[in-house]
């Protein structure tokens, strides 16, 4: 069963024993997730590694379950890594969290069976894409929402989101840039609601490809404003052309909510967390 308590066991875990845990960050100020060679490129990878590497006084690699784009969100980012030395569980969340910027933080570690990877080992990854729907951009939020100025019709787009559910070939949601070699995801669900001036995009699916997310939030926009009526994501989806796809959304109000695993591996649960993502 999944463990409900965020541990923080100062009991040791010896060298070799492999470590999940589950990462929040700002992506604001990072270029994405993922470790880049150029000198200078802030990435959560690279801040996240340095951190845990400094308090297992040796270099360690980690794993993560989805890379996210530069400004992408991370709620419930979960990684591992491989423990070089001897640590407690509270030793690497309070020590690395003291090692690492304010825009990243470490909500729990726990050790994990060797099989376990964060990514391979991932059932579902959950996405939520929040649009800030008034005539006026918001000043407070910058950053952490989208923002469309034109009236969003949330029943025409959560009508047509529908149509995205099940195992298809997403390839008109897919960047030029994607480098995976099926184009075939499955969606177990999709919601469009609105909380008062927001407007709440739910997804979850086995994988994404490169900018899936934020290409069918930019074309079911495009359904909310009334240009294409709810079957046109159906017909957009069967198409494969994602030259006749809306724009892609921009990445400010995209964040990574949640990922499952198997029980038998026992993380934590994700809690729903908080302000925008409660709820």
């Amino acid at each position: 069963m999944p463990r409900t308590q965020q541990p923080f066991s100062p009991e040791p875990l010896p060298a070799g024993t492999r470590i999940a845990c589950r990462i929040e960050y700002d992506g604001r100020l990072f270029n994405g997730w993922q470790a880049q060679p150029h000198p200078g490129t802030r990435t959560v990878q690279q801040a996240l590694e340095k951190a845990i590497s400094q308090v297992a006084n040796g270099p360690v690699r980690v794993h993560c379950a989805g890379r996210t784009d530069t400004g992408v969100h991370g709620h419930a980012q979960i990684v591992h890594f491989d423990s070089p030395t001897t640590r407690s569980a509270k030793a690497w969340v309070l020590g690395v969290n003291a090692a690492l910027p304010t825009d990243v933080r470490v909500h729990w570690a726990v050790p994990v069976a060797s099989d376990f990877h964060a990514r391979f080992s991932a059932q579902a990854r959950s996405y939520r894409y929040i649009i800030v729907n008034t005539v006026v951009r918001p000043a407070l939020l910058v950053g952490l929402v989208s923002w469309c100025r034109w009236p969003l019709c949330t029943d025409s787009m959560h009508t047509a989101a529908q149509a995205l559910v099940g195992e298809q070939d997403f390839s008109a949601f897919r960047a030029a840039s994607c480098q995976s070699e099926s184009a075939f995801r499955c969606v177990s669900r999709v919601s469009v609601a609105r909380r008062g001036d927001l407007v709440i995009i739910d997804i979850e699916a086995n994988a994404f490809l490169h900018h899936m997310v934020r290409n069918i939030a930019g074309s079911l926009m495009v359904v909310g404003h009334g240009r294409h009526p709810p079957e046109w994501i159906g017909q957009l989806l069967a198409s494969g052309d994602r030259a006749r796809a809306g724009d892609t959304a921009a990445a400010d109000g995209l964040y990574l909510v949640d990922v499952t695993y198997p029980p038998v591996y026992g993380l934590p649960e994700t809690p729903p967390g908080p302000l925008l993502l409660a709820g």
